[in-house]
């Protein structure tokens, strides 16, 4: 298991659940909701989830540290303020959220399996190494803000 930790950029892990639910679109009942309904619903959900996303990093680029998912230990600060006071990952929910727009998107039950497979995917083949790599670079400061902000939301 461990093969995959830190392997994937968790954009790429959105875009591969993303077509999976596509693919499973067709399969199964659908939702029902009219276009434009769907259409704005999926909009809005998508943008804010790019928002959310887009915060992190720039709260990560103010910080003057690294974004690279795959490079945890290549921090260089421990970033607890902006959005990081609501989420500790910020751009995990972001791409979460453009998955739930992409699951109303194609009003469909089956894609909505998409969610819980991502959320699967990231917290244990991304968030939980990254966590073990800041543990170690900031000690006691990460565990004290991992007890005043949750991990998702």
């Amino acid at each position: 298991m461990h093969a995959l930790e830190l392997k994937i950029p968790p954009p790429l892990v959105t875009l591969l659940i993303g077509v999976l639910m596509w693919t499973v679109g067709d399969m199964g009942p659908h939702l029902g909701l009219p276009q434009t309904m769907r259409w704005a619903i999926a909009l809005v959900i998508a943008l804010s989830g790019a928002a959310v996303s887009v915060a992190g990093v720039l709260e990560f680029r103010r910080a003057r540290t690294t974004v690279n998912p795959l490079k945890p230990e290549a921090a260089s600060a421990l970033v607890t303020g902006g959005i990081y006071r609501v989420t500790r990952n910020p751009m995990y929910v972001g791409l979460a959220l453009v998955l739930v727009g992409w699951a109303v998107y194609l009003s469909a039950a089956l894609p909505l399996l998409g969610l819980p497979l991502f959320v699967l995917y990231i917290s244990v083949f991304q968030i939980l190494p990254e966590e073990r790599a800041i543990t170690i670079l900031f000690g006691a400061d990460f565990i004290q803000y991992t007890r005043r902000v949750r991990r998702w939301l």
